[in-house]
């Protein structure tokens, strides 16, 4: 029986066999127990060999991380090792886990990955980005394909005139090839990097995009023009592909859009929907193998005609990307590596062939920086970008081997170029972590916080929002605030929404005026009207500012920080991770929250604070209408966190609806304490909140005298039910007994440990907590009195 999937001249390393023989019967194991080998039979064996490949991936790709490694170079050195190259030199092991017999399953089984793993490139393609294309952007991209394409052909020309080698028809091919360049391939490693929300990673996706359309122009051109009507015949049938495939796939088109209307915003895609798109994949899948084009074209056209973003596209990365990724493809990198035959490959082509493949990619590395220095971008921003254009990946290794398929490329190529492939990602990959560190630029010239705001500053607060649950809070927060003639309020509210379903991150601005209503739209109306009236009714004191950022969760943190840079914020507001009851137990927990949360408290380039809800509290209503007194409580130990939350504090004294409790809580004084210059800055910080108390009968102060982190708890414990909420610093000096015990029991370090005791305690009834980190990362540190 033979394989219909496998490309010709794969089976040269199984020597040359033409027909596979199975046996009908030994398709399911009985049992081992009563003497039957399962790896004798197809499915055990299938199930063995999808275990194999994906745990060796995960195992290299967790191994390789520590150096900075993409996950390509992980997936062609998973195929070398289980290929021939590894252990396929073990012939043993080879005949036991990769026998003859079971190509066929292989084969199919990796046909089935390419076709769901491009139809996700598809997804993940934004086609909207080529209206972003500038003038820079087009030059940049132009002149990386031009300038190496120039460079390998004048190399290869010298080279055959002056080196006899066996595959000279294929140098001319190596270097036109090397000279494309993927749009999904830069934006899958811009993703992995956490570059993709950078301005950088902007002016990269656009220029790769254009590199990509340009490049596919002309090499189209070029083949209809070609001498050879092979060649142009080939071109002809991929056009005449294209036109069958362009008819089919409009012919869904209507079917999507009437799925995106009847899809509610906020509800999961229809299980229905879901499987009549993937049934449209496998269509456009066969109708691409009848039609005489690989299998993953059709599936990569659909891919990128499906609307981005939710609630189709990103329904279709959630389903698709592990089963697709992580278990299919394994497969296909180790059939690459099951047919490589490393060891026959000459030493003078090998060289040959890396030479072109070298100064393609010095041409890709060098037209990108002559063209960001004309246009002034930074020098590193245009080293970064002639390096991030080198990205290749299995899209690349995908057409490699159609080209060898269609025997444009002998074996010797191939495998030179595969290997080429990762030894440029193992290079390029650490430089661009070295060269380019976002992080850099939110570390700002001065302390961006309350404190250090001078009282006639207007305050610009950015407050994060994931969904409906986190409005009234956040709303009550700022209304707390107390806006006032002298300092207005200047509100940039940022709803945060995962991407999934395409490659291209967006920072919305939303004008309250011009709100559009759409099912597409991802920023959610209730949220941005909840903003908008509480805007409108403090529009003399309040600025509303409404934005929504579309990003990766691993990359989200980047849009915060950015906004925050941008508009000069001295607060950041954002929700916890996790909700508890009143009684201390939990109610959710969102892990992809809690690292967004971690990143920004790390990168922040001003004050945040964390926004603790637990069970159904009175801040849920307005203060402003609330008929009783409102209660918060500020607990000060002493360090620039707690100073923050004090006049974070003060700024809400004077709210007609609002009473403040200071409780300072002192050491006792036989123990050691922080030191002079702490202790005087943080009475400083005190006597300001004192001279606030003057004629004021809702403000108060109390003092409370410890030993150890058991009186700590103690005094907290006093707090009763009394509050409604409670400002507190996320960190103190591990040297104070009074917080020295608390570190043990401490397992989430977002909130510090005062914070942590008030969450999970039992207590404080429905108080929502509020934790407070001062910014302190400055190029030349200010002291703390200093004012900007």
């Amino acid at each position: 029986m033979g394989s219909i999937v496998m490309e010709p001249g794969d089976n040269s390393i199984f020597n040359n066999f033409s027909s596979i023989c199975v046996h009908v019967d030994r398709i399911h194991s009985n049992s081992v127990f009563i003497g039957e080998n399962p790896l004798e039979f197809s499915v055990p064996l299938l199930l063995l060999q999808l275990g194999i490949c994906s745990g060796t991936i995960i195992f290299l790709f967790q191994l390789l991380k520590r150096l900075a490694q993409p996950l390509i170079v992980s997936q062609i050195l998973s195929g070398l090792v289980l290929g021939y190259f590894g252990a396929g030199f073990l012939e043993k092991f080879r005949e036991t886990i990769f026998p003859i017999r079971g190509l066929i399953f292989l084969d199919a089984i990796s046909a089935l990955g390419q076709v769901f793993y491009f139809f996700l490139i598809g997804v993940q393609t934004d086609m909207s980005i080529i209206k972003n294309i500038d003038k820079r952007a087009f030059g940049i991209g132009v002149c990386s394909v031009i300038l190496p394409t120039i460079l390998s052909n004048l190399y290869t020309v010298t080279l055959v005139n002056t080196v006899d080698l066996d595959t000279i028809k294929t140098l001319f091919v190596v270097g036109n090839a090397e000279c494309f360049i993927h749009f999904a391939m830069v934006a899958s490693l811009l993703n992995e990097l956490h570059l993709i929300n950078s301005k950088f990673g902007k002016i990269a996706l656009a220029s790769s995009m254009s590199s990509n359309c340009f490049g596919l122009f002309f090499q189209k051109i070029g083949m209809l023009l070609a001498n050879e009507r092979k060649v142009r015949l080939h071109a002809l049938s991929t056009v005449y592909g294209f036109i069958v495939l362009a008819v089919i796939i409009l012919s869904f088109q209507p079917v999507i859009l009437w799925m995106t209307k009847n899809s509610p915003v906020g509800q999961p895609l229809k299980e229905s929907f879901v499987i009549t798109l993937f049934l449209g994949v496998l269509v456009v899948a066969f109708c691409s193998q009848a039609s005489g084009m690989h299998i993953y074209f059709g599936p990569i056209l659909l891919g990128i005609t499906i609307p981005p973003g939710p609630p189709i596209g990103s329904a279709m990365v959630e389903k698709l990307d592990i089963i697709a990724s992580w278990v299919l493809m394994p497969i296909f990198f180790a059939k690459i590596g099951l047919i490589f035959s490393i060891h026959t490959i000459k030493l003078l082509n090998f060289l040959c062939i890396s030479f072109i493949i070298i100064v393609a990619a010095f041409g890709k590395f060098l037209g990108a920086l002559m063209m960001s220095i004309y246009y002034k971008l930074p020098t590193r921003d245009g080293v970064a970008l002639g390096l991030i254009l080198n990205s290749q990946g299995a899209l690349e290794i995908g057409i490699f081997k159609l080209m060898k398929k269609d025997k444009v490329l002998d074996e010797e190529t191939f495998v030179v170029m595969c290997i080429c492939v990762m030894l440029v990602a193992a290079v390029i990959t650490p430089i661009l972590r070295y060269l380019f560190d976002p992080s850099r630029r939110f570390v700002t010239e001065k302390k961006r916080t309350v404190m250090h705001l001078r009282p006639e500053f207007d305050l610009s607060v950015l407050v994060c929002i994931h969904d409906q649950d986190d409005v009234p809070s956040a709303i009550n927060i700022l209304e707390a605030l107390k806006p006032t003639h002298r300092s207005h309020l200047i509100v940039y509210m940022l709803h945060l929404v995962v991407l999934l379903g395409r490659a291209n991150p967006q920072l919305i601005h939303h004008r309250i005026t011009k709100l559009r209503t759409s099912s597409r739209s991802y920023v959610s109306e209730s949220i941005v009207n909840a903003f908008n009236y509480f805007g409108q009714s403090n529009s003399d004191v309040v600025t509303i500012h409404p934005f929504t950022a579309v990003s990766p969760s691993t990359t989200m943190y980047e849009d915060v920080c950015s906004l925050a840079l941008d508009k000069r914020t001295s607060l950041i507001l954002i929700p916890f991770h996790k909700r508890f009851h009143s009684n201390g137990m939990m109610s959710l927990s969102k892990y992809k929250m809690k690292m967004l949360n971690q990143h920004i408290l790390d990168k922040a380039p001003c004050s945040v604070a964390l926004i603790v809800e637990r069970g159904i509290v009175k801040i849920s209503r307005s203060i402003s209408t609330n008929l009783y007194s409102f209660q918060i409580a500020i607990v000060f130990i002493g360090g620039p966190d707690d100073r923050e939350a004090i006049f974070i504090g003060t700024r809400m004294i004077g709210h007609p609806y609002i009473n403040v409790t200071l409780i300072r809580l002192l050491e006792d004084t036989n123990s050691p304490s922080d030191g002079g210059k702490e202790m005087k800055l943080n009475n400083e910080a005190v006597s300001k909140y004192h001279r606030l108390m003057e004629n004021n009968h809702r403000v108060r102060y109390l003092e409370e005298v410890a030993k150890d982190c058991t009186g700590t708890v103690a005094i907290l414990r006093t707090l009763d039910n009394n509050f409604d909420l409670i400002l507190v610093g996320r960190r103190h000096s591990p040297r104070s007994p009074l917080v020295q015990g608390l570190l043990l029991w401490n397992e989430q370090t977002e909130l510090g440990s005062i914070g942590e005791v008030l969450a999970s305690s039992d207590f404080i009834g429905n108080a929502t907590i509020f934790v407070v980190q001062q910014h302190r990362k400055v190029v030349n540190e200010d002291p703390e009195t200093s004012k900007r």
